[in-house]
C-alpha cells in the first residue's frame, strides 16, 4: 500500500505561481530565455533585424503623416471599429489598399496578428476543414486552434500531402492556409500550385502576405498579385502594415462578400479597439511613397540577394532569399545567442531565432534586407557576421 505523500498547501497565495519558476529554470537550462532590449532613437547600429523592408518607418512623409493625424484626430481611436473607432483615415486606407492590390475590398485591423486571427476564425468553423503548411506564422496557428475546425498541418512544401488532406476531408467546407514568404527562411510558397489545388478540391485559399507585400510583385503589390491571384474569387490575403509600410496594423484583402462577413463575425475586429488614426495615416503615407517610388521593391530584393551571396561565399549556411528574409544556421541555441550578441557589439543588429520560434528546431540568425542598404553596408555586415561566427556555423 502506497504511503500518502507530503501535504500540499493549496491555499497559500505565495505558492500559486511557483510553477513559473520551474518553467523559467527549464528555459534557462535550454538557452531559451528571452530579453527585452530597448533601443535608443539615436542608435547607430546597422539594423538587419527589423522588418522595415523599404526603410519607410522614419521617412518624413510617413512620420509626418502620423504626427499630423495625431494632432488632428487625437492619440487613440477611442473605440472599436463598429462603435467610434472608424475614421475617414481608415476608410481611405482600405480603399487605397484594395485599389493598389487589385482586390474588391479591404478591412483594416489593429495588427497583422489580429487580422490573421479574424480571417481564419471567420472563414472556417466546426463545419470546416483547414489544411495548412506546417511552417505558417504563429498568428495563423492560433487562429486554427480557435477555429473549431478539423485542422491538418502538412509537412513544409509537401503539395502531395496537402492535396491528399483536401481530397479526403470529412467536412464540406475547406480552407487552405499558408504564408506567401515564410518568415524563418524567407522561402516563397508555390501559390499558383496551391490555388490550382484549391480550385480542384473546392477550397478557399488564405495567404498571409506579410513578408511579400511591398517587396514582391509589380511595384511591391505582393506575392499574391505577382501570382495573378488578387482577383480570384476564392483567394483571401492578409498583410501587415508594420513591415514594408513601416507603420502599425494589419489588413484583410479579398472579395467584397468576404470583407462583409468579417465585419459581422470576426471577433478580433468587432471586440478590439481600432487602429490608432496616426498609424492609419502613416500607412497611407507609406503606401503613397511606394506608389511614387516603385523601385523600392526591387532595391530590397537586390540587397537581399547581395547579402546572401556574400555570406555563402564566406562559407556560412545562408538561405537563398525569395524576398527580403535570409537565415544563417547556427550550431546551437546558445551559440546563436552569442553570435548575435557579438554582432551587436560590432554595431550590427541581427535577429536570433531559436526554438520554439523555429518550426524545425534549428537555431539561426535571421537577417532582413532593406531598400536603403548600401553596398558598403552589406560589405560591413558580412565582415562582422563572418568574423563573429562560431566554428560550427561554416558549411
Amino acid at each position: 500500500m502506497n504511503e500518502p505523500g507530503p501535504a500540499v498547501a493549496r491555499n497559500d497565495p505565495e505558492q500559486v505561481f511557483d510553477w513559473l519558476d520551474v518553467e523559467a529554470e527549464k528555459r534557462t537550462n535550454a538557452g531559451l530565455v528571452r530579453r527585452l532590449r530597448p533601443r535608443s532613437p539615436n542608435s547607430t547600429e546597422l539594423d538587419l533585424a527589423g522588418n522595415d523592408y523599404l526603410g519607410l518607418a522614419r521617412d518624413k512623409r510617413v512620420a509626418g503623416a502620423a504626427a499630423a493625424a495625431a494632432l488632428r484626430w487625437g492619440a487613440g481611436s477611442t473605440g472599436s471599429r463598429l462603435v467610434t473607432g472608424s475614421t475617414e483615415l481608415h476608410a481611405e486606407l482600405e480603399q487605397d489598399l484594395a485599389r493598389f492590390c487589385g482586390v474588391q475590398a479591404a478591412l483594416v485591423f489593429s495588427s497583422g496578428f489580429m487580422a490573421n486571427l479574424g480571417a481564419v476564425m471567420a472563414l472556417s468553423g466546426a463545419e470546416s476543414a483547414i489544411v495548412t503548411d506546417k511552417y505558417i506564422h504563429a498568428s495563423l496557428i492560433e487562429g486554427c486552434r480557435l477555429s473549431r475546425a478539423d485542422v491538418a498541418a502538412m509537412p513544409h512544401g509537401d503539395l502531395k500531402a496537402m492535396a491528399h488532406a483536401l481530397s479526403t476531408r470529412r467536412k464540406s467546407r475547406a480552407l487552405m492556409v499558408t504564408d506567401s514568404v515564410f518568415s524563418v527562411d524567407g522561402d516563397l510558397a508555390p501559390l499558383p500550385d496551391l490555388a490550382a489545388m484549391c480550385g480542384q478540391h473546392g477550397a478557399a485559399l488564405l495567404v498571409d502576405d506579410a513578408h511579400g507585400f511591398g517587396v514582391l510583385g509589380e511595384g511591391g503589390r505582393g506575392a499574391v498579385h505577382a501570382a495573378g491571384l488578387s482577383a480570384a474569387p476564392n483567394v483571401v490575403t492578409t498583410i501587415t502594415l508594420s513591415k514594408s509600410l513601416g507603420a502599425q496594423g494589419g489588413a484583410v484583402l479579398g472579395p467584397r462578400r468576404v470583407i462583409r462577413h468579417l465585419v459581422d463575425t470576426a471577433r478580433s475586429f468587432i471586440f478590439d479597439t481600432a487602429l490608432a488614426p496616426a498609424s492609419a495615416a502613416a500607412a497611407l503615407g507609406a503606401l503613397n511613397a511606394l506608389k511614387a517610388e516603385p523601385e523600392l521593391a526591387t532595391r530590397v530584393q537586390d540587397a537581399a540577394v547581395n547579402l546572401a551571396m556574400q555570406l555563402k561565399a564566406a562559407g556560412l549556411a545562408a538561405s537563398s532569399p525569395d524576398a527580403a528574409v535570409i537565415s544563417v544556421r547556427a550550431p546551437s541555441a546558445d551559440e546563436a545567442v552569442a553570435w548575435a550578441a557579438a554582432c551587436a557589439e560590432q554595431g550590427i543588429r541581427v535577429g536570433c531565432f531559436r526554438p520554439p520560434s523555429v518550426p524545425d528546431g534549428i537555431s539561426r540568425l535571421r537577417l532582413t534586407a532593406r531598400a536603403d542598404l548600401t553596398e558598403s553596408d552589406v560589405d560591413r555586415a558580412v565582415k562582422v557576421i563572418t568574423a563573429a561566427a562560431p566554428r560550427g556555423a561554416f558549411s
